[in-house]
């Protein structure tokens, strides 16, 4: 049987402690880039068959996702365009996505046109799906469609949902008064969520805002 003598093991147990040291803080920095980056707030992640609960979970978790319009410019055509949006503060989820977009952009231009649109969300970003393809049923995704619609500047629900975008997006808060931003909400009409084999969920959007977080 072969054996090390104790300059080489002592060598090798050296090089293998390093090693460890090494794994150790690559997963700690990884860990905490996730963490800035906001990617989860709650990794509470309720059981796949309460909808109404990981519908919420989904949407109070993501910041950003594809919002849908039909352009003013493009004949009426679909048009997808990637937005920040908040449902409340953190640990105050509504279930309401709002937004904050000028007229600069064509989002805010064709929803002020005709306000039927709708917003795409994944789980994909928050890390939560494992090694699955984005497109994979494991890895939930929800689309809730209804109209897209400006809210009073000077009302009570501005305030909140002001508070709302700030809280999750406070880069916000320093974008060009001279753009004229707004605030949007989408008023859910229908909610289309798939998070396991099977077909989409059935959710009515009445569960789905008087779910308790």
């Amino acid at each position: 049987m072969h054996t090390l003598s104790a300059p080489v093991y002592l060598h090798f147990v050296i090089d293998m402690k390093t090693k460890a040291v090494y794994c150790f803080w690559v997963l700690f920095l990884l860990g905490f880039q996730d963490c800035c980056q906001g990617r989860l707030l709650d990794s509470s992640k309720p059981d796949r068959d309460n909808a109404a609960a990981y519908a919420r979970w989904l949407v109070s978790q993501t910041t950003w996702g594809v919002l849908n319009t039909l352009s003013i410019e493009l004949d009426g055509a679909p048009f997808g365009n990637v937005v920040s949006f908040s449902d409340g503060v953190p640990g105050h989820s509504t279930g309401v996505p709002y937004f904050y977009l000028t007229t600069l952009d064509p989002t805010a231009r064709n929803a002020l046109k005709d306000h039927r649109s709708s917003i795409t969300i994944s789980e994909y970003p928050l890390g939560t799906c494992g090694q699955v393809d984005p497109e994979n049923p494991v890895c939930a995704k929800i689309t809730l469609t209804g109209k897209l619609v400006p809210i009073d500047a000077n009302s009570k629900e501005s305030e909140l949902a002001q508070a709302a975008l700030f809280a999750k997006h406070p880069e916000m808060k320093g974008w060009p008064k001279s753009h004229d931003f707004q605030i949007f909400k989408l008023e859910t009409e229908n909610i289309f969520m798939i998070n396991w084999f099977g077909g989409p969920k059935p959710l009515t959007v009445e569960k789905y805002l008087k779910y308790k977080m």
